[in-house]
């Protein structure tokens, strides 16, 4: 999926598309250690389309964390 779709989905369609990638990397998983999987770079493309996701939800929930763990706080 092109980021500039995920970027227009809502927080709620952006979990729900979590919740399918990480399912379809289980099964890719699944499948790779069982000398099944018919072509490796799909596995990797599920993780960083996952890895997208994620940082998008991160980005559109709430204030950023700083370094210090604390939501709001300045790093200088």
């Amino acid at each position: 999926m092109e980021l500039d779709e995920l970027r227009q989905m809502n927080v709620g369609d952006l979990k729900v598309k979590e919740r399918e990638a990480r399912e379809e990397i289980f099964r890719l998983k699944l499948k790779m250690r069982t000398n099944q999987l018919d072509n490796p770079s799909n596995y990797r493309r599920a993780r960083k389309e996952l890895a997208r996701i994620m940082t998008l939800l991160r980005q559109k929930s709430g204030p950023a964390m700083g370094a210090s763990g604390v939501a709001g706080a300045k790093t200088s």
